[in-house]
């Protein structure tokens, strides 16, 4: 099969085409013949060589894909050989075959496409696990989500807008305020050209919000505690901005503040498996009734992926970058 492999850390060009075997699917997994697959932020930190895949898992990048089952252990009986599905799988989606956890495979939502369904997986099970289960958004509490525009972003703000929720955003132009304040984002926030806190302080009459899913941390973390409202919750999936962070502790101690966060990608099939199940009980009907949407920004052939991370390195893409064997 042709398939992208990383062939040392480096920047985008270090993707390059290649021969593989097919893999062979195991016990409780399916082999997908992949229609679509999607580009992430943690693809990226793999080929810089800052995000090795788990113990047993392929080399290939790619985390999430759509496609056709053409075989495995369909013992279950939750799907057959021809059934299209979308899946989250922990490495190997830059190919034209992959194999996934039955348990973490998902039915295709009516009247999305495959390329629209394989920018779901990643992102909803991401969103989904840290913002619901963990950062436990409920009731009429409110939200603010950095990097508003990106992929987890315009997933995050859809699902908590759908869900009854106040969202606030921020982004880095005013493009890309407009861009989630169109997704359902009560008020974007430049934070290039505004202080965020700000403007979420002036915006929620001085309370702040009760859950920020964070993506950047380093100093912001500091800055976010000064935008909770007591009781709030910080949820942090990734560093963009560094991974040391300074602030007051005595905030989390006086107004029974929370910091935690999360990485998706180690978790047992298991855990994953329980986040399927909640996607496609509670959201997998919302996008089937087009209440929500993945928000697509480009498509390139398999062998273009070299040109998707430099695009999401360079801070292009509203939405997801998808490619297609």
């Amino acid at each position: 099969m042709r398939a992208i492999e990383i062939t040392c850390p480096g920047g985008p060009e270090v993707l390059v085409p290649t021969t593989r075997p097919e893999p062979v699917a195991g016990q409780g997994e399916v082999l997908i013949k992949v229609a679509a697959a999607g580009i992430n932020r943690p693809d990226v930190f793999q080929r810089m060589g800052s995000y090795a895949p788990p113990p047993g898992t392929t080399d290939l990048p790619g985390l999430e894909i759509s496609g056709e089952i053409v075989g495995g252990d369909l013992t279950a009986g939750r799907f057959k050989v021809g059934d299209q599905v979308c899946a989250l799988v922990a490495g190997g989606g830059y190919a034209e075959y992959c194999v996934a956890p039955i348990e973490q495979c998902l039915p295709i939502p009516s009247g999305l496409s495959m390329i629209e369904a394989a920018g779901l997986p990643e992102t909803y099970f991401t969103v989904w696990s840290n913002v619901f289960d963990r950062g436990a958004l409920s009731g009429d509490e409110t939200f603010l989500v950095h990097g508003g525009a990106s992929g987890i972003g315009t997933t995050a703000i859809q699902l908590a807008t759908a869900m009854g929720h106040q969202v606030y955003a921020t982004a880095g132009s005013d493009e890309r305020v407009r861009a989630v304040e169109s997704l359902g984002a009560v008020k974007g926030i430049n934070y290039k050209t505004q202080d965020y806190v700000a403007e979420i302080k002036a915006l929620t009459g001085g309370k702040g919000v009760n859950v920020i899913l964070d993506m950047v941390a380093g100093d912001y973390i500091g800055r976010d505690i000064k935008c909770l409202a007591d009781d709030g919750r910080i949820v942090v999936i990734a560093t963009l901005g560094g991974s040391k962070s300074l602030f007051d502790s005595s905030e989390l101690m006086r107004r029974r503040l929370t910091i935690t966060g999360s990485t998706l990608r180690p978790r047992p099939v298991a855990f994953k498996g329980e986040i399927a199940k909640n996607l496609q009980k509670y959201v997998w009907p919302l996008l089937s009734a087009g209440k929500i949407k993945p928000i697509i920004y480009a498509t390139l052939t398999l062998e273009e992926a070299a040109k998707g991370h430099a695009m999401m390195e360079a801070g292009e893409p509203i939405g997801k970058i998808i490619l297609v064997p």
